[in-house]
């Protein structure tokens, strides 16, 4: 029983994530991804970069993976 309520759960998720998000939450879904790529950018930068700047860019690169994710999901309940 536990399998069809987790199954269900994640049909439901699916259906979020492919239809039509509303344009407010298109615009954070960019300014995650901006964040992600700046967040990647710097902390695979070829030259040595202090730990603190790296530590930051961690926390850019996972609020900007949150931010997307959930910007993504959002439906309008219309």
């Amino acid at each position: 029983m536990k399998n069809k309520v987790d199954l269900d759960k994640l049909v439901s998720i699916l259906e979020r994530a492919k239809t039509e998000t509303p344009p407010f939450f298109k615009k954070l879904r960019l300014i995650g991804l901006v964040a992600v790529t700046i967040g990647t950018s710097i902390m695979m930068a070829p030259i040595a970069v202090p730990v603190a700047i790296t530590t930051i860019a961690g926390y850019v690169l996972l609020g900007g993976t949150v931010l997307t994710a959930v910007s993504q999901v959002t439906i309008n309940e219309e």
